[in-house]
């Protein structure tokens, strides 16, 4: 393989890139040229300040077999190589490469990032890698034939909900109490006469959207410190790329004529990734987190979704709506 290192994302053919991301190891939109670009331009909305972009492609005769989307930044006191999109913001990371390919991609990744820039790396540490991913097998055996320390460990769990276009099937595998709790709230939200209803943003007005969005979602305290100016401007990038490459899936609950709960999700690879939401906290007594994303759930299962990722985060309420964990995983690899 022939491999390239590049100094921007606009080096490597957006559409190429994509179609090399169909079938690889890892197909989710944290994956995504758009994505992927948009983080960079934002450093992870000011997380990496200082950072130095490592992008690589390898071809054989012209074909493109894989990319690694890295980075280098001092990192847990020495200079490391991070999958670009690490750590807070991107749920899942990993290559971009068909399992086929895989190895010897990563074995020659390795060897030309040892080549070109030596002395500027003396740690791997890779986060947010699937726990399905046979990254994770590869770097244990690179790491094996080169006599580098390896440490891999689970980062975060990342709940998941099997569906299979059944809404009351769905609901028959969740606990007893659990599902009477989901169907109560759902009857008595729609019974309340307060002109309860929830709707897809068909992002007529963008800006618009994402504030009504970025509202609801700094009610939360903790979110509202999370939103914090750098933040914003990476939100609204990457709700923007994802608009307009059509993976976007933004919904609101509506009470009272005012947006009381909304649901930011992408909509990619037929399933439902749920990347964050937001409550009015006035309408609590309407439930209105757990009523709206009954109403996704239900949109999922007739629209033939055949998951609803919850990504990252072990939150109470995910087991209640009855996701099971997956995970994702850090791995660390040093040398001499």
């Amino acid at each position: 393989m022939k491999y390239t290192l590049h100094n921007d994302f606009s080096e490597i053919d957006s559409q190429e890139w994509n179609n090399l991301l169909t079938g690889s190891v890892s197909e989710n939109p944290f994956l995504r040229y758009e994505y992927q670009r948009v983080w960079w331009e934002h450093r992870g909305g000011g997380e990496w300040p200082q950072a130095e972009l490592v992008l690589v492609s390898a071809r054989e005769d012209e074909k493109l077999i894989g990319i690694a989307p890295l980075f280098i930044a001092e990192y847990d006191g020495r200079q490391a190589l991070l999958l670009n999109g690490s750590i807070e913001i991107s749920d899942y990371l990993d290559l971009i490469v068909h399992a086929d390919d895989h190895a010897s991609f990563l074995c020659g990744l390795f060897d030309f990032l040892a080549s070109t820039l030596t002395d500027k790396w003396r740690a791997v540490d890779w986060y947010n890698i699937p726990d399905s991913s046979t990254t994770l097998t590869a770097l244990r055996d690179e790491a094996a034939k080169r006599g580098w320390t390896h440490v891999e460990e689970i980062y975060r769990p990342t709940p998941r909900i099997a569906l299979n276009g059944d809404f009351d099937e769905y609901l028959s595998r969740v606990e007893k109490k659990q599902r009477h709790e989901i169907r109560r709230k759902m009857r008595r939200a729609e019974e309340s006469g307060r002109g309860v209803r929830w709707f897809i943003s068909d992002m007529a007005d963008v800006d618009a959207e994402i504030d009504a969005f970025l509202g609801l979602m700094e009610q939360d305290q903790g979110k509202a410190g999370f939103l914090h100016e750098p933040m914003r401007n990476q939100m609204r990038a990457v709700i923007r790329a994802a608009q307009e490459n059509g993976w976007l899936w933004l919904a609101f609950l509506e009470a009272d004529g005012q947006r009381i709960a909304a649901a930011l999700n992408f909509d990619y690879n037929g399933k439902l990734w749920g990347y964050n939401a937001g409550v009015n906290r006035d309408f609590m007594d309407l439930s209105p987190g757990w009523v709206l994303l009954g109403h996704v759930l239900q949109w999922a299962c007739e629209n033939k979704r055949h998951e609803f990722d919850f990504m990252r985060g072990d939150e109470e309420y995910k087991y209640r709506f009855g996701a099971v964990n997956k995970y994702v995983m850090r791995v660390k690899l040093t040398h001499n």
